[in-house]
């Protein structure tokens, strides 16, 4: 490898040590803990390395969530490729895997608190925010009118699924002794196969 190829790699693992440590002071001490002494302390780097690859906490803080939210996408898509070519089966995957690891996690929610508390705050997260689950619906549609869902209920479906997934994930976060993952899934998918027995409900 070349010494600007090695140079290259050394910045992506210094950036991404940055990444992972503002992910895990987040997690442990909320928004209004997190500052760029304590990502640094945690990274084990100076503060003045922080500046040269980012420009300030706020864009660091904007980088990890993008970051998180890529790889809770990735796990998403993963979950209903692997379901095979059947509309339902995808759709099932797609709507499940939210009750599982690595989504389903107590540090994952802690981190993500910590986002939604930045929400109305910072316009880079509220636009990231605002594109996650634009996105998510998006896909989420898709996967409906796969199914047969008419395209004009689709919208409304997708908006009340995520309304719902996003419900039994925070309670199984928060104390996953409540239900276990087959049962918020059984629920998802009874909550679901009404709406499509019924679809005038939507």
């Amino acid at each position: 490898m070349s010494r600007r190829g090695v140079t290259r790699e050394a910045a992506d693992v210094r950036r991404q040590s940055l990444v992972d440590a503002t992910a895990s002071c987040l997690a442990e001490r909320g928004a209004a803990g997190t500052s760029v002494r304590a990502i640094c302390a945690r990274a084990g780097v100076s503060p003045g390395l922080l500046r040269h690859y980012f420009d300030g906490i706020d864009a660091l803080i904007a980088e990890t969530y993008r970051m998180i939210v890529g790889r809770v996408s990735a796990t998403l898509a993963e979950a209903t490729e692997a379901a095979g070519p059947d509309p339902r089966a995808r759709l099932i995957a797609f709507i499940t895997a939210s009750f599982r690891p690595p989504i389903s996690d107590a540090s994952l929610l802690a981190t993500w608190v910590a986002f939604w508390s930045l929400v109305k705050t910072d316009p880079m997260i509220a636009a990231i925010h605002a594109e996650t689950y634009r996105d998510y619906r998006e896909q989420l549609e898709a996967l409906l009118t796969d199914q047969g869902v008419p395209a004009r209920q689709a919208g409304p479906v997708a908006i009340a699924l995520t309304a719902l997934v996003d419900g039994l994930w925070l309670e199984r976060s928060l104390d996953p002794t409540t239900f276990s993952p087959t049962e918020a899934s059984a629920m998802a998918i009874r909550w679901l196969d009404t709406l499509l027995e019924h679809p005038s409900f939507a």
